[in-house]
């Protein structure tokens, strides 16, 4: 195992000096810089993840940031990217943010230190700067920040028009749509979809926001109920908010679908697991992971890309939530 000192006797310069060039502190001349960049590839020396990746600028290992890791949706899309990543010799780091600023500018930061060679973002809490900023390839998954960063998203706004529809169509006269969180370009398509079905044919209609979690899905279909017990249906924008739902539901003696149906949207394993198991728009979770992984490894390649933006389709899964076609 080579040590330090080979590395300077190689390069024919001081330990100083190597130490300078792998914390980038300090004078260096460029003369000595590539001797020991070349040295440190030569040698193999390893002092830390990044050694070799200083002198041939690639890491192989890309960036994830996720918004809620305990949200079923974002661990099958995590499994999707690292099984095509580790196909082609990338390593993915994970990264959960919580939505929160702070904490995703300090992954950022960290993801830096490594030299990540890509970064696939399923959550945007900064400005489409900071990340454009990174000077790396990058990837927007199920959000969307910058027409200058490739995509991948499915037909929100499609799937939620399906949804609100068939709603309708099963006798639904007074449709409660639960929103995801504002400026989250899903929500807002899943949003309108609906909006633009129900101001078409008149349905009565009410639209309350709530974040992507069981516990505030819970809280705002409370009051929901409290304010509006004639509601017969829900569109949820995500398939944890129709969990609070439905777990809402049964409390307070709502029979479903005869008193009430609900829909939500995603398509994630725990819809089916859920008693009565949960009518669904589902978005092709793997096949997207897959496909941003892909974007992402092309990029970092320098090979070129057919599409910049891509939106898969949405199917309706049907289950015990909503009633047959009447």
């Amino acid at each position: 195992m080579p040590t330090i000192k080979d590395v300077a006797k190689y390069a024919n310069v001081s330990v100083a000096t190597v130490s300078r060039v792998l914390n980038k502190k300090g004078y260096v001349s460029k003369e000595a810089e590539e001797n020991v960049l070349k040295a440190i590839a030569d040698l193999n020396y390893k002092p830390n993840s990044v050694a070799r990746s200083l002198y041939h600028k690639t890491s192989k290992m890309i960036g994830l940031l996720i918004p809620d890791i305990s949200n079923p949706f974002f661990p099958e899309l995590a499994r999707a990217v690292e099984d095509v990543a580790l196909t082609y010799g990338y390593t993915v780091v994970i990264c959960n943010t919580d939505e929160d600023i702070r904490k995703e500018a300090q992954y950022l930061e960290a993801l830096q230190q490594k030299y990540i060679d890509g970064l696939i973002l399923t959550t945007n809490q900064l400005s489409a700067d900071n990340y454009e900023n990174l000077g790396i390839p990058l990837v927007a998954l199920d959000r969307q920040f910058s027409n200058r960063v490739p995509t991948v998203s499915s037909k929100n706004y499609e799937g939620a028009r399906q949804a609100t529809e068939y709603l309708i169509e099963n006798g639904s006269e007074f449709i409660a749509h639960i929103r995801g969180p504002y400026h989250v370009k899903p929500a807002d398509d899943r949003y309108q979809g609906f909006k633009d079905v129900v101001e078409e044919q008149g349905i009565a209609h009410i639209v309350v926001d709530c974040d992507f979690t069981m516990a505030s899905a819970m809280e705002v279909t409370e009051g929901l109920f409290e304010k509006y017990s004639t509601i017969d249906a829900v569109f949820a924008s995500s398939d944890i908010i129709a969990a609070g739902v439905l777990k809402v539901a049964k409390n307070i003696n709502k029979r479903i679908p005869e008193d009430l149906q609900i829909i939500g949207f995603d398509g994630i394993p725990l819809g089916e697991m859920l008693t009565p198991a949960l009518t669904t728009v589902a978005q092709p979770i793997y096949k997207m992971g897959a496909l941003s992984a892909r974007l992402l490894i092309k990029q970092i390649e320098k090979e070129p890309l057919d599409l910049i933006n891509y939106e898969v389709k949405t199917t309706i899964q049907y289950r015990e939530t909503t009633r047959s076609d009447t």
